[in-house]
């Protein structure tokens, strides 16, 4: 016979019910996923995203690219003016800042202006 007898009677006797214990591994791996990847993932991401809403004039910023700059001028929500040389200007998307080298500090009207929003 090619089939042993001990083969069918554990098929025969296996329970057909849900186990809770079999789901406790996927849960286990999806805490350990959630705090090894996706929350230093979001907590990057709200950095960068800080950071960007701070950019200002002045400021010596590297782009995705690798091109280093200076904000000229900040054209809108989204686009900012970059001296990357000597009278070379180029516009550069808000979101394409990977890093800001070094900051300006705000101007005193800039600062009193934020104080009267707050």
């Amino acid at each position: 016979m090619l089939i042993s007898s001990a083969y069918a009677q554990a098929a025969a006797g296996a329970p057909g019910g849900f186990d809770l214990m079999s789901l406790a591994p996927l849960v286990l791996i999806f805490v350990v996923f959630y705090f090894l990847l996706i929350r230093p993932q979001q907590k990057k991401m709200k950095q960068h995203r800080e950071m960007l809403g701070a950019l200002r004039r002045g400021d010596k910023i590297v782009t995705n690219g690798g091109i280093v700059g200076t904000i000229t001028k900040v054209l809108s929500q989204e686009e900012l003016q970059v001296e990357i040389a000597d009278g070379v200007r180029v516009k550069v998307m808000r979101g394409m800042i990977s890093s800001v080298l070094t900051r300006t500090e705000p101007a005193e009207g800039a600062a009193e202006a934020d104080d009267a929003k707050s």
